[in-house]
């Protein structure tokens, strides 16, 4: 009988997948961090790239491409080979905010171009104000902005991330105006509220650390729906009542082109998982200003889905658009 070369060929394929699996890696993996070294991204890949390379079996080396907001590392994993051996650590930025705020201007698609792994870690950010301003907690500083419209100014690492859907988040809520003030990374924002020159910033708890320990900054809250493991004592902005649904964090995930097999993507969605039960890459982890939060590779594509519609939500209502 004699069988097409089309259907000999993929049924070639499709017994070549558990051996891919089986073989998976033979070489050296490369994890891009699609920002600078020294971030929040660039510690918390190194940590995982250690446990990973126990885990895999193979060095796991990070290489930094940073770039138009992160895009252009993100670019750089899409249009890669899809055989598992160049992977991204993705933030909620270029994976799910930079198209809501870029809108046709990317160079690719992130749920068409990048095959979601798992969450590795959830990242709140911290509410710090500066030492001049009189309120010593949320309730006050609510009230302090409606007695003094459009007078507050909010410092963020830049227009359309995470910190600054924050502040945008906490206007709408709160009911209250803000100016934003957007720089280039944390270390700016975080001098100038420290001196005075802004009132607040929405900024990761690794940025803000220095600036705590020598009490510089005021932190009044974090901006996950409940308290962080990593600061049990600092109240989540939505235990004040009038603000009880404010829930926004960044996010850290893994991912892979797009073409990369089914059976390679759940051997790293397996080994991360099992990285993440590590005490030691946990507690690590929590002293970056993370929550560790592996998940299932459907369950993170759902997760990813619920996020971009909040995104999308206040992107729209606050007429967000990156320059």
């Amino acid at each position: 009988m004699h069988i097409p070369r089309r259907y000999a060929l993929l049924s070639a394929a499709l017994l070549a997948l558990p051996a891919l699996a089986q073989d998976y890696p033979s070489k050296t993996i490369t994890l891009v961090v699609p920002f600078t070294a020294g971030g929040g991204v660039d510690a918390i890949a190194r940590l995982l790239a250690d446990k990973l390379r126990a885990s895999l079996g193979q060095s796991v080396v990070v290489d930094n491409k940073p770039g138009a907001s992160g895009m252009l590392g993100a670019n750089a994993v899409a249009k890669a080979k899809g055989d598992g051996y160049t992977l991204l650590i993705g933030s909620a930025g270029e994976t799910a905010i930079n198209p809501l705020v870029y809108k046709g201007r990317m160079q690719y698609a992130p749920e068409k171009d990048l095959a979601p792994i798992t969450l590795v870690t959830r990242v709140p950010n911290v509410l710090a104000a500066s030492p001049n301003l009189p309120v010593k907690n949320l309730e006050e500083l609510v009230a302090y902005a409606k007695k003094n419209p459009g007078k507050l100014s909010y410092a963020t690492s830049g227009v359309g991330n995470p910190q600054h859907l924050n502040g945008e988040l906490l206007q709408s809520l709160a009911g209250i105006k803000m100016n934003h003030v957007p720089y280039k990374g944390s270390s700016g924002q975080m001098v100038d509220v420290a001196s005075g020159n802004v009132d607040i910033t929405f900024v990761s708890m690794a940025g803000a650390a220095p600036f705590i320990k020598g009490n510089r900054v005021k932190v009044l809250a974090v901006t996950s729906a409940k308290r962080a493991s990593f600061a049990p004592d600092l109240p989540a902005i939505a235990e004040y009542a009038p603000l009880a649904s404010y829930n926004l964090e960044n996010w850290f995930g893994l991912f892979a082109p797009a073409s990369t097999p089914a059976a390679v993507q759940a051997k790293l969605n397996a080994a991360v998982t099992e990285a993440l039960r590590d005490p030691e890459l946990v507690k690590r982890l929590q002293d970056q200003g993370g929550e560790p939060a592996p998940m299932a590779q459907a369950q993170f594509k759902d997760f990813i889905a619920t996020e971009t519609a909040k995104y999308a939500r206040i992107v729209d209502a606050a007429h967000i658009t990156a320059e």
